[in-house]
């Protein structure tokens, strides 16, 4: 199981999340591209320190929504989400370049990565898009009960996916994460976080808000380094990961 993290959010002279204290804890750094977050210096920044820490780097393209952090959707036509996927993702691989380091998946952000997963039609728009940039790049989405249909249509595409789970969220029955405004639906207690994360791990699946057993391959968890409580719980569950190995 590889943990993934969304870095390189700050924006000029703002800070957002401890990404020097999270980088050396995870497998995969899941890029802002200016779009929602980040600036070129920034992108330069994290990209620096992907490569010193040997981290793989995913573009994490959103809609174009700066106020908003990437969190407001929009209506795109399929030309135009296709190309700010392929702006964004040609950006963040032309700086990576620079360190030695190459795009090798996209992890749509926010609000276009839950359209995505809301529309078939705007899903497809967005495998199409991966395919079609190349170099093997891969697509992360969110695991969830349609985990198999979205897999047929990756392969008839001719793409990669890579299933995304979350440690820290509640999920419902249908294998979809509980919405933030339900109370308990984002979990808090360390614990708790790591035996989600070994639930993913070692029985590929976990238990929904109403005690029904769910099967949800992940392969990759998608953790926060947003203060210093979580950077603290994504240790705990590098350390509990490394130790069931």
């Amino acid at each position: 199981m590889r943990l993934n993290c969304d870095l390189g959010e700050s924006f000029g002279p703002w800070k957002m999340g401890l990404d020097e204290a999270v980088m050396p804890l995870i497998d995969m750094a899941n890029i802002a591209c200016g779009f929602h977050a980040s600036d070129p210096l920034t992108m330069q920044r994290t990209l620096s320190m992907a490569a010193e820490h040997g981290v793989e780097i995913g573009a994490h393209p959103a809609y174009p929504d700066l106020v908003g952090f990437g969190r407001r959707s929009m209506q795109c036509t399929k030309e135009e989400l296709q190309s700010m996927i392929w702006y964004q993702a040609g950006a963040l691989d032309g700086i990576a370049r620079t360190v030695g380091l190459q795009v090798s998946y996209i992890k749509p952000h926010g609000a276009l990565n839950n359209d995505m997963m809301r529309s078939e039609e705007q899903l497809r728009t967005v495998m199409e898009a991966v395919a079609a940039y190349g170099d093997d790049v891969r697509l992360m989405v969110p695991v969830s009960r349609q985990w198999e249909t979205h897999q047929a249509m990756a392969r008839e595409i001719g793409i990669e996916l890579i299933l995304e789970a979350f440690a820290d969220r509640a999920y419902d029955d249908e294998g979809l994460l509980v919405a933030r405004s339900i109370a308990g639906s984002v979990h808090h207690d360390e614990a708790t976080i790591v035996q989600q994360a070994r639930s993913f791990a070692e029985r590929a699946g976990l238990t929904s808000v109403s005690g029904q057993w769910l099967d949800l391959p992940a392969q990759s968890l998608c953790v926060h380094g947003d203060n210093p409580e979580s950077v603290q719980a994504v240790q705990a569950i590098r350390n509990a990961l490394d130790a069931g190995r």
